[in-house]
């Protein structure tokens, strides 16, 4: 069982998640913002105020298996994951490109039909489906493994979800890196994305570790291709090393303009992770909403279930 300060962290990564979400949806496909511009939680184009878009949205079916006890390593699990994007995706009001491209092919709601789905849209455009669609989702992946040496099973469940729409090895491998960091901050308190990074192989590593370098010396605003999942990533990870704090973390996202909302959602499911539900703004918290029909309450339910029920996975976190 998770200790006060550990459940309050677990509680942190997806609403952390939801407020940067709502904090960055009224800002999107805008141009980058000047630190003297305040950050305001507020409506915008098709969004309410506090109100989150696919980002969260596409995590709550995750939040939901695991709540349910079901591992991600489950291919039934998986295919009714998939199943609720699909219903999700028909009423929605923004749906990713690629995520789009990949459920419009799924007839049958199932892990191996959305990874040949996947597989044929990363094909079909040149080998090419990085984008930032499935990092945005991953922070449940961590909650539903707090137990003691399961790292690579961590690693392989935030692998499987990913690829269910983005098959391509850069999103892969930056779901995998976020999902460890975001266990290693719930468990431990502490930001450690490097001390992640030997599971993702030598090469790997090195490569990531030189992106973790260059996020460390710039702004969140100078990696603009933040659609990119690369960039998205290093936006965000960014925004952790420069923030003065969470809400500050969160601000400093959405502040790199473009993809704002996806980029703070991402930041946030692992600042959350860091600094904990306890360190948002009250009336932010207050303010959540989004499909399927839930507020922050709801979303509390799922991330206690996951974490706190007997299915919790590699008992002894």
């Amino acid at each position: 069982m998770l200790d006060e300060l550990a459940l309050d962290r677990a509680l942190g990564v997806v609403w952390a998640s939801a407020v940067g979400d709502a904090l960055g949806a009224p800002y999107e496909f805008q141009p980058s913002l000047p630190d003297s511009t305040p950050v305001e939680l507020k409506a915008g184009g098709p969004w309410e105020r506090g109100e989150w878009t696919d980002d969260t949205s596409m995590s709550v079916p995750i939040l939901r298996e695991l709540a349910a006890g079901h591992a991600l390593e489950d291919p039934a699990a998986l295919g009714r994951i998939v199943a609720e994007w699909q219903d999700w995706s028909l009423g929605a009001k923004d749906v990713g490109i690629q995520t789009r491209a990949v459920l419009s092919l799924v007839r049958t709601p199932t892990e191996a039909v959305a990874r040949a789905s996947s597989y044929r849209v990363h094909l079909e455009n040149g080998n090419r489906s990085a984008g930032n669609g499935s990092l945005m989702r991953t922070g449940p992946v961590a909650l539903g493994y707090l137990g003691l040496g399961v790292e690579d099973t961590v690693a392989k469940a935030a692998a499987r979800v990913s690829e269910l729409t983005h098959f391509e090895q850069d999103a892969t491998q930056a779901c995998v890196l976020w999902s460890l960091a975001i266990r290693h901050a719930v468990l431990t308190g502490r930001l450690d994305v490097r001390g992640q990074l030997p599971h993702l192989g030598q090469d790997a590593a090195a490569r990531w570790g030189a992106l973790l370098d260059e996020a460390e010396a710039k702004q969140p605003r100078d990696f603009p291709n933040n659609g990119w999942v690369v960039h998205a990533l290093q936006a965000a990870y960014s925004a952790l090393r420069h923030g003065d704090g969470l809400l500050d973390t969160l601000e400093r996202a959405v502040r790199c303009g473009h993809d704002t909302d996806t980029v703070a959602a991402i930041a946030g499911s692992l600042a959350g992770a860091v600094y904990g539900a306890a360190a948002l703004p009250s009336e932010y918290v207050s303010a959540l909403h989004g499909w399927p029909g839930l507020d922050a309450g709801g979303l509390q339910d799922l991330v206690l279930a996951t974490v706190n029920g007997e299915h919790v996975r590699g008992a002894g976190g």
